[in-house]
């Protein structure tokens, strides 16, 4: 090309030997890939049978998997618990015990309902305000002169 002619598409060609033709296969018996076009004979790779999701005989990857997916309850309350050893060591004796106040001291960290269970010991009185609570921590409570009040939101 000469200083004046522009370089434009129709110029450009890819390099030589970059380009191989497409081997059309099974076209006669006359040519080398003609009758079976490569594929030998009879089996499972010669008739192109071959079902989606097959692994070669491996047990595949479908059936390793569980068939059903279990269930998921949407009415299921979920509960912050606290216990009772735990209110004892945070508050002092007859103090008030309220679910802002769990929250604010990061004794409950979820932002849903608080229960109390009944582990650990309590030696003092407390009134605590709770969403739920066991029977063993109420139990607990009062028997050390505390009071429960339950909470509903």
């Amino acid at each position: 090309m000469s200083e004046k002619q522009q370089l434009k598409l129709h110029h450009l060609v890819p390099a030589p030997g970059s380009k191989k033709s497409k081997i059309r296969v099974g076209r006669g018996e006359g040519g080398r890939r003609g009758k079976t076009a490569g594929r030998g004979t009879k089996g499972l790779k010669a008739r192109n049978s071959l079902r989606p999701g097959f692994e070669g005989g491996q047990m595949p990857l479908v059936r390793q998997l569980p068939k059903l997916g279990g269930f998921t309850n949407v009415n299921k309350e979920y509960f912050a618990i606290i216990n009772v050893g735990t209110l004892a060591a945070a508050y002092p004796a007859n103090s008030s015990v309220t679910i802002e106040d769990l929250k604010a001291k990061g004794l409950v960290k979820h932002k849903g309902r608080v229960k109390v269970l009944g582990e650990g010991e309590l030696a003092h009185a407390l009134t605590v305000q709770t969403h739920a609570i066991s029977g063993a921590a109420r139990e607990k409570i009062e028997s050390a002169g505390g009071t429960v009040e339950l909470v509903t939101e």
